[in-house]
């Protein structure tokens, strides 16, 4: 059976949020060959006990009411940025999209009036792949750096040990934007 296809988690494989695992799921109870493995907010300890159907088709929301991403931080990451969207765009990034873990609370990026599609951490060596000035400018004006220290800040991401960048790209224009946090 082929994975769902995640409008705004596009490849939850090669994220990490989605690993290759035979293992039943406790939602639909089926034995799956993949496994969901991100952070799942409810009162049940669903910790890599999901598998990937059941977050696309809403099952697990409507059965445990789960959660996969924070609905306020779709868009809703920053006081002077809030970028609205429609409540069913935030619905089905919260409830039916894999999630992704950060060091610090995760935020969805939005453009063009829709969630933006995740596209991975990233160190420097990965930013620099995308070969994008906007990038550039949204990871900088993120951290609120001048150019000097944006470039010493920018030498230092590690995809794995941080800072971490999270890459996003708008599902309408195809700009690419990001964050970045640490420990």
């Amino acid at each position: 059976m082929s994975l769902p296809i995640f409008k705004y988690h596009p490849d939850s494989i090669s994220t990490g949020s989605i690993q290759a695992r035979k293992a039943q799921c406790v939602c639909c109870e089926e034995t799956r060959e993949y496994i969901y493995v991100g952070s799942v907010y409810c009162r049940t300890n669903l910790d890599e006990a999901i598998c990937p159907w059941c977050i696309s088709s809403g099952l697990a929301h409507e059965k445990y009411g789960a959660s996969f991403n924070d609905s306020a931080s779709v868009g809703g990451y920053d006081y002077f940025l809030r970028k609205a969207v429609s409540q069913e765009v935030k619905a089905e990034v919260a409830y039916r999209t894999p999630g992704f873990c950060s060091w610090q609370q995760e935020k969805w990026l939005v453009h063009c009036g829709d969630a933006c599609a995740f596209l991975g951490p990233a160190g420097k060596e990965e930013v620099e792949q995308y070969s994008s000035q906007e990038l550039l400018d949204s990871l900088r004006a993120d951290m609120d750096m001048n150019e000097d220290e944006f470039r010493d800040y920018f030498n230092g991401l590690d995809k794995e040990y941080g800072p971490t960048a999270y890459i996003f790209r708008c599902l309408h224009c195809g700009t690419y934007m990001g964050y970045s946090d640490f420990t």
